[in-house]
């Protein structure tokens, strides 16, 4: 007498689905993209990462796992603490913006920063505030050889960066504070010291009075920028344009009248922001 085994009972969609596997790797996968997502899990899951040990685990040569964290540092996801050892960077902790219109605004945005940047030859950002951290949406670089560079995709602390600082600047003092000086800037590591908060004050004040805000070298070394900040139909901040310059040739260029041609192109893009209302309004 044959014993067959009893018939399989049909299972349901939702218990296929389970045993399938959560991700099947592309057919056409590209591996120095999958290397670099490898590595922000290292980051995320371990919390620092030699250069030595990111080559073991990529199984590549050092110079390419290097080349690789470069890319992350450049974005914002990873940076090198004192030891050279690599650790999460400002943008690996950050979610989404949450602005659903940050994508008009970028389309407006692009032609009034070509011409800003064919004219002053310099590269040329658009931002927006996102709590204490300003992101970058949108880059156009300048001809010249020595130029800064794209920053599209970055995160920056808002109080350094003239962008953000502009755009803190019309924020009402109490707010101000609980950024910066409550509890929860102390938990998400965005205080700003009680010995040097009298000044950033202060200079929010001169920002306001100027319509304008200055970075010397305070997010990058040899990198000074000046910012505006947008402003929709009723006058609420949607955002800022900075225009970034090789420190040394600062001067220059604000002398040439880096200011009333920011102002101006600020100016045209707002009438588009108007004419344009999205959500944010």
């Amino acid at each position: 007498m044959q014993n067959n085994p009893p018939p399989r009972p049909a299972s349901s969609p939702a218990a296929r689905s389970a045993r399938k596997p959560l991700q099947k790797r592309p057919t056409y996968s590209i591996e120095a993209v999958d290397n670099a997502l490898l590595l922000l899990q290292l980051l995320r899951d371990g919390g620092t990462l030699r250069l030595k040990d990111a080559a073991e685990e990529l199984g590549v040569a050092p110079s390419t796992a290097h080349r690789l964290l470069a890319m992350l540092v450049y974005r914002g996801f990873a940076i090198q603490d004192e030891t050279r050892r690599y650790v999460p960077g400002p943008a690996m902790g950050v979610g989404p913006a949450g602005l659903s219109w940050s994508r008009l605004l970028r389309s407006l945005a692009q032609p009034h920063m070509e011409l800003l940047s064919a004219r002053l030859n310099e590269t040329v950002n658009l931002m927006v505030r996102v709590g204490t951290k300003v992101r970058f949406l949108a880059t156009v670089e300048g001809n010249n050889v020595l130029r800064i560079g794209d920053r599209q995709g970055t995160v920056m602390p808002a109080d350094k960066t003239s962008g953000g600082k502009v755009m803190l600047a019309e924020l009402e003092g109490p707010l101000i504070d609980q950024l910066f000086r409550s509890n929860n800037a102390e938990i998400g590591g965005d205080t700003i010291a009680a010995e040097d908060y009298p000044a950033f004050l202060r200079e929010l004040d001169t920002i306001r009075a100027n319509g304008f805000a200055a970075n010397f070298e305070g997010t990058e070394e040899g990198v000074s920028a000046l910012g505006m900040a947008l402003h929709n139909r009723h006058g609420h901040v949607v955002g800022a344009l900075s225009v970034a310059t090789p420190a040394t040739r600062f001067r220059k260029v604000f002398d040439a009248g880096l200011v009333p041609a920011l102002r101006e192109t600020c100016r045209q893009l707002e009438i588009d922001i108007a004419a344009n209302p999205a959500d944010a309004d």
